[in-house]
């Protein structure tokens, strides 16, 4: 893999832009970054928080997932956090002018309760947006997760699943047909069958219950993920601690379950999204190195729903 930035702040989020350009957060500095085709690294927005997961809307704004930063209460140990400012704001969904940087909080809660650590976003053809909300690790107790879905003018959020055990990554297939979530903690895998837009197959219950597709082993934990256009959902992989032979990477998981790893070196493996001329480049944010590497790719990815439009 090429390294094609460095000293970036723990990156997440990437987006590859048609002109060369990736779009990305730097979750321990509070901003939405470009890196150019040179490496240079500019801010667009400071978010302030922790921005975490990012996407391109229908009106070609950027929506990010913050959650909010972290302070001693939500972070006790300070393993994941301690580069992060020590200071909990709050979970948010934010909309982003790239054009001037102009920022705003789209939401801030769903039916009465506030948004703990929003993660990951994915928009649906129908310009609506799906997210993960990992929850949030208090002294003593631990605020559960869940997935929502919301519209891009900020005036409709549902609450879909609920609760989740720290939900990170999340994606669509090609067709939107199926949703997918990556729990961080469990390091699992699941689908559900998507039936309407912000509406998933319950079967015969009231809560939609999802499909376990792939569980990770060793105590690895899963972050956030891209779907290719075979319908391989790649998860980026965290170590957990110090364990031998395991330096965090992309798991490649076929739509049917079989696994396979491909190791980075970085520890902290974040994110992964496709670009570049055919979108046969992968993107791949590594934090704990804080930098953003690019690899040509087994298989291509697919344009995401209003991607098109930058052009």
């Amino acid at each position: 893999m090429e390294i094609i930035a460095e000293g970036l702040d723990f990156p997440e989020g990437p987006i590859a832009m048609p002109d060369g350009t990736v779009v990305l957060v730097e979750l321990a500095r509070g901003t939405l970054s470009r890196v150019g085709v040179d490496g240079s690294i500019t801010v667009i927005a400071d978010l302030g928080g922790g921005p975490n997961g990012a996407a391109i809307g229908p009106d070609g704004h950027v929506y990010v997932c913050n959650n909010g930063g972290f302070d001693d209460e939500t972070d006790p140990s300070g393993q994941f956090a301690s580069r992060m400012p020590r200071v909990y704001v709050g979970g948010s969904i934010q909309r982003v002018n790239l054009q001037t940087g102009a920022s705003e909080e789209l939401y801030r809660g769903c039916e009465g309760n506030q948004l703990r650590g929003p993660n990951d976003i994915v928009f649906d053809e129908h310009g609506g947006f799906w997210f993960t909300d990992l929850g949030k690790t208090w002294a003593r107790h631990h605020d559960h997760g869940g997935v929502y879905y919301a519209s891009a003018d900020g005036r409709s959020i549902q609450e879909v699943i609920y609760p989740l055990t720290t939900p990170n990554g999340i994606g669509l297939s090609p067709d939107g047909s199926t949703l997918y979530v990556a729990e961080t903690i469990t390091g699992k895998l699941y689908q559900w069958n998507v039936t309407a837009p912000g509406q998933l197959d319950s079967g015969k219950g009231s809560r939609p219950r999802g499909k376990l597709i792939y569980a990770l082993s060793g105590g690895l934990r899963f972050d956030s993920l891209a779907v290719d256009a075979a319908g391989y959902i790649n998860v980026a992989v965290l170590e957990k601690g110090a364990i031998p032979g395991n330096a965090g990477g992309i798991c490649e998981i076929s739509p049917e379950g079989r696994g396979k790893m491909i190791e980075t070196g970085d520890p902290m493996t974040t994110n992964i999204c496709f670009g570049g001329e055919g979108y046969s480049m992968a993107y791949i944010t590594c934090s704990h190195s804080g930098t953003l590497r690019s690899s040509p790719w087994s298989r291509p990815g697919f344009q995401l729903p209003f991607h098109a439009d930058l052009l």
